[in-house]
């Protein structure tokens, strides 16, 4: 049994414009900005907003379709701040060029030439346009050569955007053949613990835990404290202009970990036979968060729901589910007895009341994860869990790579993760 699902993937290229109109695209993204924040603004002034399109489309020289769909995107962004407790609030004054977005067919077009490369054309403005030929690597190449021959691929949307002053084109396409296998036919439930400086991997089989990783990204974690410590220093001097160019810095630093993040998850789960992955829900995390600004700013600004999507979505173009379960209690449950108390975890040590049982916190509410799925949406039985695999951890640095394992010891008997004897508290 399968379950079909949208498998979607981004190309990039660059452009190489001849159409001697370089200037034009600029200007377009520079519109773009003005009816993206247009859009915020009426929204924020409790404009109907089925009403905005219209009212954005009389102030700005972009095709139709085009401005809708930024108008789209800039209302998704503020119903995702309603949805999440008015938190995260899009700003209505930044400044600088915005993605243009745009339909093939309507705002783009792309065609292979005699020579073998892939033309395109961009309707910059109504009735103008911007030519020339895409430049990328030879996968993204291949991947859209196909699309324009076969049925295979389907073009759907672009975006237009400026990096590091180079125009690119980020197409989307979707696959229209592969499929993915549907998550009760798994043979082995991988439970992702995503938490504030790692990310904890348990593989859980019919018959046992089969595998853990634990790993460990702590430069998210110190670099969005520097960029939020600038901010607030650049704030008292009054140099509050470049506080979104900061702000673009911190969040293609943070996409760029998440992304190399979650293709090592992917890769890891490839190992064992037929995985699924299963996250927690946790959307209404942030409702009645109150633990103080300093926390809850720290809580707020957790990378959960990206690095779930970035994992999904990688994970489905490798015919791999993923699935969500409740939260409720996966950090605090002994895997062991089963005995619940929030006094079982402390920090990084977990340390059943009633049974004794140590583990590594995060490798322990992991497992946890894996069983309530297997309970709720698998077709066998949970294996006695009498004793657990070692825990490895691995660190990511900064330039992506992955350290050899710093881990050779069992932590179910209460040795550290660094091998010394006791748990880290």
């Amino acid at each position: 049994m399968t379950d079909a699902h949208a498998l979607v993937k981004t190309l990039v290229f660059q452009l190489d414009i001849q159409s001697d109109n370089e200037g034009l695209l600029k200007d377009a993204c520079l519109d773009a900005r003005r009816a993206y924040n247009e859009t915020i603004r009426l929204a924020k002034q409790g404009a109907a907003w089925g009403a905005i399109p219209d009212r954005v489309a009389e102030d700005v020289a972009l095709v139709k379709n085009t401005t809708q769909r930024i108008v789209a995107k800039a209302l998704d962004a503020m119903e995702t701040y309603h949805e999440y407790d008015d938190f995260g609030q899009p700003s209505h004054t930044k400044v600088g060029p915005y993605p243009l977005r745009a339909n093939y067919g309507e705002g783009y077009n792309l065609s292979r030439t005699d020579d073998g490369n892939i033309a395109f054309r961009i309707s910059a403005k109504p009735h103008q346009h911007v030519t020339g030929t895409l430049e990328g690597c030879d996968a993204h190449i291949d991947i859209l050569t196909t699309a324009l021959t076969t049925s295979r691929w389907q073009l759907t949307t672009a975006e237009v955007l400026w990096c590091g002053g180079t125009p690119e084109l980020h197409v989307n396409v979707t696959n229209t053949t592969r499929t993915v296998r549907d998550k009760q036919d798994s043979r082995t439930v991988v439970g992702v613990d995503v938490n504030e400086d790692n990310v904890a991997l348990v593989a859980l089989s019919e018959d046992a835990i089969e595998e853990t990783l634990v790993i460990e990204f702590p430069e998210i974690k110190s670099e969005r404290h520097r960029y939020f410590t600038m901010r607030k220093r650049l704030q008292k001097a009054g140099k509050s202009s470049i506080h979104d160019t900061l702000e673009e810095r911190e969040n293609r630093f943070v996409r760029d970990r998440l992304h190399k993040l979650s293709r090592h998850i992917v890769r890891w789960c490839q190992q064992f036979v037929a995985p699924c992955i299963v996250f927690e829900d946790l959307k209404g995390m942030r409702e009645g968060l109150d633990y103080g600004s300093r926390m809850n700013r720290r809580l707020h600004h957790l990378p959960f729901r990206a690095l779930q999507s970035y994992t999904s979505y990688k994970a489905a173009f490798e015919g791999i589910p993923t699935a969500w379960i409740d939260p409720e209690y996966t950090s605090q449950r002994c895997p062991q007895c089963g005995h619940t108390a929030r006094s079982n975890r402390r920090r990084k040590r977990f340390t059943c009341g009633a049974c004794g049982h140590h583990d590594h916190a995060d490798r322990s509410a992991g497992v946890n994860i894996a069983v309530k799925s297997i309970e709720s949406q698998q077709r066998w039985t949970v294996p006695a869990l009498n004793s657990l695999p070692q825990v490895r951890t691995v660190r990511r640095q900064a330039s992506g790579a992955v350290d050899a394992p710093t881990v050779t010891h069992s932590t179910d008997g209460g040795s550290q993760t660094d091998g010394s004897v006791g748990v880290l508290d």
